[in-house]
């Protein structure tokens, strides 16, 4: 049952990205800047994060922030990357198309970072059928961009 309720929130997550796109991206024409629709947009995530932190009094170790490597802090960054890049394609090339050439990503990295043991709890090889699986992802690009 507990895997049940994160799997439930993994398909939730993924439901409102196409939302959170469309609006940022209609912010984004609104502004007639992408990267200003990006940053209101992470602005008003941080202050609902950290109303989120007070209200349920979560607490940070700040020692074990700063013995962190530098190169965590990049997860903001490439945060930023997407967020913007999203505003910028979905106008473009419409939500099917981006989040299926996003999941399409997605999956490549993921296998990738999970055979090289890079940032994962547990790897796991590259074999035929997850090649297989991305490929198919692929083909389902192809097909929502022809049809």
């Amino acid at each position: 049952m507990d895997k049940l309720i994160w799997v439930i929130i993994a398909l939730l997550s993924g439901a409102v990205l196409p939302i959170q796109a469309g609006l940022n991206a209609r912010l984004g024409i609104a502004a007639q800047n992408s990267a200003y629709a990006a940053t209101i947009s992470f602005i008003v995530g941080t202050v609902g994060l950290i109303i989120y932190i007070l209200l349920t009094r979560q607490t940070a170790s700040i020692p074990g922030l700063r013995e962190a490597p530098g190169y965590l802090w990049l997860g903001g960054l490439l945060g930023a990357f997407y967020v913007t890049a999203i505003v910028l394609l979905f106008p473009k090339l419409g939500p099917g198309l981006t989040f299926g050439l996003v999941v399409a990503g997605q999956m490549l990295v993921s296998i990738m970072l999970e055979h090289f043991n890079v940032l994962v709890a547990h790897p796991t090889p590259i074999n035929y059928m997850k090649l297989l699986g991305i490929a198919l992802v692929i083909a389902g690009v192809v097909i929502i961009r022809k049809y």
